[in-house]
């Protein structure tokens, strides 16, 4: 903005200098330095123009390539929930959960409340007594392949980066953190700015690293989990989709 301001207050001086050239110069000088101011006049006029769309191009790039990584975040969250639903903890590497997910089985149970003898109770007082029990029948399997993804199998390619250069991949780390002497499993998915956006302004890319915003995705990168804390959410904003 102070970089258009600057810009159009030059382009209105240079314009004010050619009428005055018009006015007070020789004509053997008016046609160098006219063709001068105009030439001055365009160049500033054309950085103007790029210092407002450029911006405006970048956000449309960034948003557009948000929403894929944002989505195969999500893939990656899935499946690593799974994966601590049916082992107990999440995978530190892709092909690992890849195989996971292509041989892994839900175990499907019911719960229902029934009462039986309480055979110290009844012994103590010499009447029948009951007490309330809570039994799990399971009912069967399912695949989680079929559960998550269906017939879908972009499971299988959900560590590239889309949008980024070919070969760009997540960066995804598993591992524990313990709280109150307990060890609880934790991982993390994530990807830079800078590798998703590798072919915008470095100078907006630098601006996009330094967002802190509500609205925004703040920091240098995209992720969901954490290494640190119990969390298993992403860290962009509702605009760009379910984050928890």
């Amino acid at each position: 903005m102070t970089f258009f301001l600057i810009a159009l207050a030059v382009i209105l001086v240079t314009i004010g200098l050619v009428k005055l050239v018009d006015k007070f110069i020789p004509s053997k000088f008016k046609p160098v330095l006219t063709i001068a101011l105009w030439l001055l006049i365009g160049f500033l006029g054309y950085q103007t123009y790029i210092s407002i769309y450029e911006p405006i191009q970048f956000n449309k790039v960034k948003n557009k390539r948000y929403a894929l990584v944002i989505e195969s975040l999500k893939d990656i969250r899935d499946a690593q929930l799974a994966h601590r639903q049916v082992t107990g903890k999440f995978s530190n590497d892709f092909d690992g959960l890849i195989k996971f997910i292509d041989t892994a089985e839900y175990t499907l149970t019911q719960r229902r409340d029934s009462s039986i003898i309480d055979e110290v109770m009844t012994k103590r007082y010499g009447v029948d007594t009951t007490k309330e029990i809570i039994i799990i029948d399971t009912l069967g399997t399912v695949s989680v392949k079929d559960s998550l993804f269906k017939t879908s199998t972009r499971y299988k390619t959900m560590m590239n980066v889309p949008g980024a250069e070919a070969g760009a991949k997540f960066e995804m780390k598993a591992g524990f953190i313990e709280q109150n002497n307990i060890k609880i499993p934790v991982f993390e998915a994530t990807v830079k700015k800078a590798v998703l956006l590798y072919d915008q302004s470095k100078d907006l890319l630098i601006q996009e690293n330094q967002v802190i915003s509500v609205d925004g995705v703040n920091g240098d990168a995209l992720k969901v989990g954490s290494m640190d804390e119990v969390k298993t959410g992403g860290n962009w904003p509702k605009t760009y989709g379910d984050n928890e």
